[in-house]
C-alpha cells in the first residue's frame, strides 16, 4: 500500500474498518474485482475501506454496495484519490 494513501485515509475510518484495499492505480473494472474478493474474505459486519484513483468507482463502487446490499457509510475525494467505508452485509 502507498504511504501516501495510507497516511491519508479519514484517522477514524482506520478503527472501523477490518479491512483495506488499495486500487491505486488500477482502472475499471480492476478495483470493483479487486473488492470482490476481499468482500468474500469479510465477514458480516465488518468494515472494508477502499483506496482508489480511477474517478469511474464514484460511480461503480456505489452501485456495487446497492446492488450487492452491503452500505456503504461513508465516501470522500482528497486530492484526486477517493475513499470508501463499507461495511458487509
Amino acid at each position: 500500500m502507498r504511504k501516501s494513501a495510507m497516511s491519508t485515509i479519514p484517522e477514524h475510518w482506520q478503527a472501523l474498518a477490518q479491512h483495506t484495499l488499495d486500487a491505486s492505480g488500477l482502472m475499471c473494472p480492476e478495483p470493483v474485482m479487486l473488492l470482490h474478493n476481499v468482500v468474500r474474505d469479510a465477514t458480516s459486519g465488518e468494515g472494508i475501506i477502499v483506496i482508489a484513483t480511477d474517478p469511474s468507482t464514484e460511480r461503480d463502487i456505489p452501485k456495487f454496495c446497492q446492488f450487492l446490499g452491503h452500505a456503504l457509510e461513508q465516501r470522500t475525494e482528497i486530492d484526486g484519490t477517493y475513499f470508501y467505508l463499507l461495511r458487509k452485509a
